[in-house]
């Protein structure tokens, strides 16, 4: 195993602490621990603060996105393991500016338990919060179990339209509504090519032969649909935008949208614009107008190579609001 680590022990103690020093001039940390982040200027009073939250390993998820225009603060577990009750309770208190908070993650086990929980003893302190559960991920569940799908880099969307929305000055209702629309008009698919090592345990979380791929595995691992011979780029994001767009057919009417070609860690930007072009390309063709792109990291897997397309359905709302400006230490938008 080659990484740059000191004691695996201490890996995301470290990663934190180097990250509050290179960004103290955007974010701040609520505990003694560093496992509760928050933006600078928390909290921002009359605004709906927004608060997400996950293990470590898959920056800039979830702490890069902590800053004006977007989210307000984050909890931090191990890596690919849930923050506590305690640490999401903490970034809750941090941020609220007296509008209520609105928490915003992904699908998995012990992050639903821990916010749901975190919640009921934030209305106990007074501070009302609601949640938005990510859930983007076609390859995970079939189209009747969408409530069961995972959440993965379509998170983004959902981060970036809450915040847009709470910088209008809506209410808690207000800003939740439009990132439940989000959340059903926003589809992803993954691919894998390698996987990836978490420095405690010192080994592959999975293995993938020479010359092999996986299309839908997971950003922790988790199988994906169908395993075979590596394709060509085109091959490859032809697979995933066809499987995409499919999924909407019966629900909605796609005419307009966002497309993020997010990389997983160790896939070359490079390559992402590649994957871009033919995704780009195949849904111009097909009459789909692209309003706004993404490409580069948004939700990685340490060093896992890969990457997935996400697709945001759009309308009029949704199209103001993406492109309300923000900065944080990983992205930044004018």
């Amino acid at each position: 195993m080659k990484k740059f680590v000191n004691n695996p022990e201490y890996f995301v103690d470290e990663m934190l602490e180097g990250l509050l020093l290179a960004h103290s001039d955007q974010i701040k940390s609520v505990r003694s621990d560093n496992r509760a982040l928050v933006r600078k200027d928390a909290p921002v009073k009359n605004k709906v603060a927004i608060v997400t939250g996950g293990g470590s390993g898959h920056l800039p998820l979830f702490l890069g996105y902590i800053g004006k225009g977007m989210l307000d603060g984050a909890s931090v577990g191990e890596v690919f393991a849930a923050s506590s009750v305690q640490q999401m309770l903490d970034a809750t208190r941090a941020v609220d500016g007296g509008k209520g908070v609105l928490y915003v993650y992904g699908n998995y086990g012990g992050d639903v338990m821990n916010f749901e929980m975190a919640a009921e003893l934030a209305e106990i302190e007074g501070i009302r919060v609601e949640s938005v559960v990510g859930n983007d991920d076609v390859a995970s569940m079939p189209k009747e179990y969408a409530d069961q799908r995972r959440g993965v880099a379509g998170i983004f969307y959902l981060y970036k339209l809450a915040a847009a929305k709470a910088e209008t000055g809506a209410s808690l209702d207000e800003v939740k509504a439009i990132t439940q629309k989000a959340n059903q008009s926003v589809r992803s698919m993954g691919v894998a090519l390698s996987p990836c090592i978490l420095p405690a345990v010192g080994k592959p979380n999975f293995s993938l032969g020479e010359g092999e791929m996986e299309i839908g595995m997971g950003i922790h691992g988790e199988p994906g649909i169908k395993r075979g011979k590596l394709e060509s780029a085109d091959s490859v994001a032809e697979t995933l935008i066809t499987s995409i767009l499919a999924d909407f057919e019966g629900e909605q009417e796609v005419k307009e949208v966002s497309v993020l070609v997010n990389g997983l860690g160790a896939t070359p930007l490079e390559e992402l614009y590649i994957v871009y072009r033919k995704v780009h390309n195949f849904l111009t063709e097909r009459g789909i107008k692209v309003y706004k792109s993404f490409v580069g990291e948004y939700a990685t897997s340490m060093e896992m190579t890969g990457l997935s397309v996400s697709i945001l359905n759009l309308d009029e709302e949704m199209k103001e609001l993406l492109n309300t400006p923000f900065e944080t230490p990983f992205h930044v938008q004018q």
